[in-house]
């Protein structure tokens, strides 16, 4: 494809700017058909942008000027009445005015969900978006799960939805042919877990196109046992922060005090005992890193959305902005739009 455009909330976020710019920066230097509009305070975008030694990547790149912001601690209500001229909703507004094919924040999720709403509209058939994350497995793939916050309470017909939702983008983002999709629950017996997600089960087997394999627990989450896992907001985001601190701790104690690995022969034979030796090595390490699964994609809005976490690394930011490259080249929105017309004329 020809150049693309994506806009940046560059002052979302707990370190917006100094962050953001240099991974802006840093993705145009990874995707050469690249453009981005970096909505936020030029006074604080320029001297960062002045220190960058490669000047053929300033010409991809433009600066919106604003210098108001959602605070990550509003109520989206208020945030959402009071939102105009920030740098948000001007990332936002760039899309519907078809300046930009897509928006990166690391603002407030629910101020972003209500917005991305008002503004951009949901899919004909959504009730809600919801936030998407994709997640590596034992078996070196990925699962994505929906949602992760944007839904607190869903009923069946949402986490239908959702399964929907998640079976396009799993077979566009992620390349899985037929991928099988389960809800997240107590227990993987018919009668566990509650009532809304029975009535959910129910309808998934009888949607031909739709791979639905039942129930899948908590624990098995990264095991690769689903290629789409469907759950309301609330029990999404408390897994994902959950595994995201695990992850954390556990490569915390894999790191010496310069860095690198521990290798002693001893934690060498604790990991044999517990026989993740095999799993931890090398690259299979490195899936585990949060900062390679950063960005929540907004799926069932008519364009593309990604909320990236508001602790964001450089790297971690420049994954979500990877992420809406790929969504934008694989046209998510219109392919959920023409699946949803399909299944949805057969229920």
């Amino acid at each position: 494809m020809g150049f693309f455009t994506l806009s940046l909330d560059v002052m979302g976020g707990d370190f917006g700017p100094s962050v953001i710019v240099p991974a802006a920066l840093q993705a145009l230097a990874m995707h050469p058909n690249l453009k981005l509009l970096l909505v936020g305070d030029p006074d604080i975008i320029c001297p960062i942008l002045s220190r960058s030694e490669n000047s053929d990547l300033l010409t991809r790149l433009t600066v919106i000027p604003t210098k108001l912001v959602i605070s990550s601690e509003e109520k989206p209500s208020k945030a959402i009445r009071v939102s105009r001229g920030t740098s948000m909703r001007v990332a936002l507004e760039l899309i519907k005015l078809k300046k930009a094919q897509g928006c990166i924040s690391a603002g407030n999720t629910g101020a972003l969900m209500g917005l991305s709403k008002l503004i951009l509209k949901s899919l004909k058939g959504i009730e809600r978006p919801a936030l998407t994350a994709v997640l590596p497995n034992q078996r070196c793939g990925k699962t994505v799960i929906l949602d992760l916050g944007a839904n607190i309470t869903c009923d069946s017909s949402m986490l239908v939805q959702f399964a929907i939702m998640g079976s396009v983008f799993a077979e566009q983002i992620v390349g899985v042919n037929n991928p099988r999709v389960a809800l997240l629950n107590i227990g993987e017996e018919e009668m566990k877990g509650l009532h809304n997600i029975h009535q959910a089960s129910m309808k998934l087997r009888n949607i031909p196109c739709i791979r639905y394999i039942g129930y899948l627990e908590a624990n098995e989450l990264l095991m690769g046992k689903a290629d789409v896992l469907v759950c309301d907001g609330f029990i999404g985001n408390i897994t994902l922060k959950t595994m995201e601190g695990v992850i954390k701790v556990f490569l915390s104690l894999l790191k010496g005090n310069r860095g690198n690995y521990i290798t002693s022969a001893w934690l060498i034979h604790k990991w044999i005992q517990i026989g993740i030796k095999k799993f931890f090595i090398g690259d299979r390490l490195n899936q585990l890193n949060p900062n390679k699964y950063n960005g929540a994609c907004l799926v069932g809005l008519r364009d593309i959305v990604v909320k990236s976490h508001g602790s964001a690394t450089q790297d971690a930011f420049v994954s979500a902005i990877e992420q809406a490259v790929q969504a934008v080249k694989r046209k998510v929105p219109d392919r959920i739009a023409t699946r949803l017309i399909s299944i949805l004329s057969e229920l």
